[in-house]
């Protein structure tokens, strides 16, 4: 899938969904997408398109954790006993 499909599809969608739910769907949309194996690099490149598609994508890209973030080792545990 390339950008372009990422964006018709979304376009086509988008005329008929509620105006109150559009960025929750564009968020599950783009999640949709990376968990179907398309790659970060063509999701990014799928922003410029619509601005609810590119706030999902912006979102997507920051929600990332990093490796180490989730790494127990690296936890501060304060012993205040």
């Amino acid at each position: 899938m390339n950008e372009n499909q990422i964006a018709d599809i979304w376009m086509l969608f988008k005329e008929y969904l509620d105006k109150k739910t559009m960025d929750l769907a564009a968020e599950r949309y783009i999640d949709l997408l990376a968990d179907h194996g398309v790659s970060d690099k063509v999701i990014q490149n799928a922003s410029g398109f619509d601005d609810s598609l590119d706030d999902a994508i912006s979102y997507y890209m920051d929600e990332e954790p990093d490796e180490d973030e989730y790494d127990e080792d690296n936890w501060d545990y304060d012993d205040e006993d």
